[in-house]
Parts: C-alpha cells; structure tokens; sequence
C-alpha cells in the first residue's frame, strides 16, 4: 500500500486523508471515452491493419473524419502510427494528454469525441483506467503522434459492450487518438523563472529534473493571509475554479520545516478537482497557469485550523507551505 495523500479535504476547508491510489477526476471516469473495462485478456498481437482511411482533418490535433471499416475488421490489435511525433516516448502508467475521435467500425458511428469539446483528455494508461486497446496502441509512441488503432472487443469493452456509447459486444471500434503530452511521476513545471525577491517568504528551487524542490523557510514569523506565487510561471490555460488538475507537489510545515505530504515521495503524481482540495489550495492556485510551478503559503484558517487529521505530522494552528508543479487540467 502507498502512501496516502493528504490533499483531498472533506468537508470543504479541511484537509484528510485519501483513499489509497490516485483520485480519478470525472472527466477520465467518463462513460463513453475509453476508460477501463472488464477486461482481463492476455496482451494482443498488434498488426498494420487493415484500417479505414482518414478522409478529412488529416492534421496533428485536427478533428478528423473516417469512413467506414471495409469488410471484417483483424481480430488483432491493429496499429498505425498516422503522424510521427518527436515527444517524450509514453509508457505504461503514464498520463497522457490527447485529444481523439472513437467510433465504430461496421457503421460509422461517432461514439465520442473530444474535439467538440475543445478539452483534451487525460488519463493514465493502466489497466484501472484505460481499455486494453489503448494501453497496449499507444505504449511506445512519442509525444506529437497522430496513431490510429481498431479495437476488437477483447481489449475494448468486452462482450459486455458499452450500451450508453451505443457499444455492441460484438463492435470493433476505431480511433484517432492525437497524443499532446505525457506525464509521469518525474513530470516538472515547463516555463521561466520568476525572481523571488520577497524575502519573507520561503524560496524554492526551479529544477525540472524531476526531483522534489527544495523550500527554503525564513526565520520570520509567517504570513496571516494567503500568499501564492509563482516560481516558474507556465504558458497554458489558467486554471478555473471547477476544473481538476494533474499535479507534483509537496507540502512541509512553516515552524519546522518538515515534510508531511509529497507526490515526489510515493514516486505518484496526483489528480484531483479543485472544489476537493483545502481553501487555501482552491484560492492559491485559481487564475494560475497550466505548466507553472506555484509556492502557495497557507495560514491555518484557510487550511486545518485546529482539527489537523489525526495521525498526521501537522499540529493546531499550522501554517502550511506547498510547492505545485500544475502538470495539466483534466
């Protein structure tokens, strides 16, 4: 069992302990994108086709158009990388961020997409998270890649199907999946530095090796409002208050200088929504920017108070000090 994260607060305002393993964020709970299965098959020999054209949208990160399979479908796992990227290779447990267009191969029919949306979707390519098809396709590809794929129901949904998608048991389905980004627990902040000249707050490091920042605490006393800033300031989205996030982070107490909580420590990063997390993360990181790295000082009214969780490093009336590396939205 791992280390439980400490982030998630119930009831709003108070921070406690999770349930073990990574929190799922609506988005990749999704019914008709492709999350897990039921399936346990053993892994598919994956082969070049056969695989219906892309006759519009044939652009990386365009909406594509495809038409319908010709004949029946391989029984195998067929795989086709479409548009060669030159990102970092995606592995097994991996979060990826892409956009994707799923339907079926006998008829057509889109079932899901999310360029309609305009919202990416990430999620972890693990047997809890994802279809069979999709770990085993996109395993191995970098980062800008356009792949095509054909599912047969052993590594889709099964003979169960998925009746809310329109999804027979007996349906191959077919994607256009355009990997934008993966992540994983080694994942850091991409942006500029951002000088750190308030000297009554605590500096922290700006390496991007993957490694925990470090977090310098003054010898004053501190702060009885929020303070959150950026270290490294990112260039994507800002993040709004409804939206869930993908994030490293670690947490340490003012007085002592003690970590009590760290993604970087349980080698896992973590996602969550942002009405989950304590007041002063919900304040701190609303309006940032996707891809930043954020020292967010929080006093104890906007974080445990005087009912700290029990079992945990962190007193009454603590004030807390993260850094977060805000890795994407979900």
């Amino acid at each position: 069992m791992r280390r439980r994260s400490l982030l998630i607060a119930v009831p709003a305002g108070l921070v406690t302990l999770a349930a073990c393993g990574d929190d799922k964020s609506d988005s990749a709970k999704a019914s008709s994108s492709p999350s897990a299965s039921a399936s346990a098959a053993k892994p598919p020999k994956i082969v070049d086709g056969p695989l219906p054209a892309i006759t519009a949208g044939v652009k990386f990160d365009e909406k594509p158009t495809v038409a319908k399979g010709s004949g029946d479908p391989s029984k195998n796992l067929a795989v086709k990388t479409v548009i060669a990227g030159t990102g970092r290779t995606v592995a097994e447990g991996d979060y990826i961020q892409a956009n994707y267009l799923g339907q079926i191969w006998k008829t057509a029919k889109v079932f899901d997409n999310s360029y309609d949306r305009k919202t990416p979707l990430v999620i972890q390519l693990t047997p809890q998270g994802i279809i069979d098809g999709w770990r085993y396709a996109l395993t191995g590809k970098k980062a800008g890649s356009r792949v095509q794929m054909a599912v047969p129901p052993t590594w889709g949904y099964g003979k169960q199907g998925n009746a809310q998608a329109g999804i027979k048991g007996d349906d191959t389905l077919v994607f256009v999946v355009d990997i934008q980004n993966t992540f994983n627990a080694k994942s850091s902040a991409k942006g500029k530095n951002v000088p750190q000249n308030d000297a009554k707050l605590p500096k922290v490091s700006t390496n991007t090796d993957g490694k925990a920042p470090t977090i310098d605490i003054p010898k004053v006393d501190p702060p009885t409002d929020l303070a959150a800033t950026y270290i490294i300031e990112g260039d994507g989205p800002e993040v709004a208050a409804d939206d869930s996030l993908l994030v490293q982070y670690k947490g340490v107490i003012w007085d002592t200088g003690k970590e009590f909580d760290s993604s970087y420590s349980r080698d896992a990063l973590s996602s969550f929504g942002m009405q989950q997390v304590v007041k002063g993360w919900q304040q701190g990181m609303a309006g940032k920017k996707v891809g930043s790295r954020l020292l967010i000082v929080i006093p104890p009214k906007l974080g445990y108070g005087d009912t700290p969780p029990s079992g945990s490093d962190i007193k009454k009336d603590s004030t807390m000090v993260f850094t977060v590396d805000i890795l994407a939205k979900m």
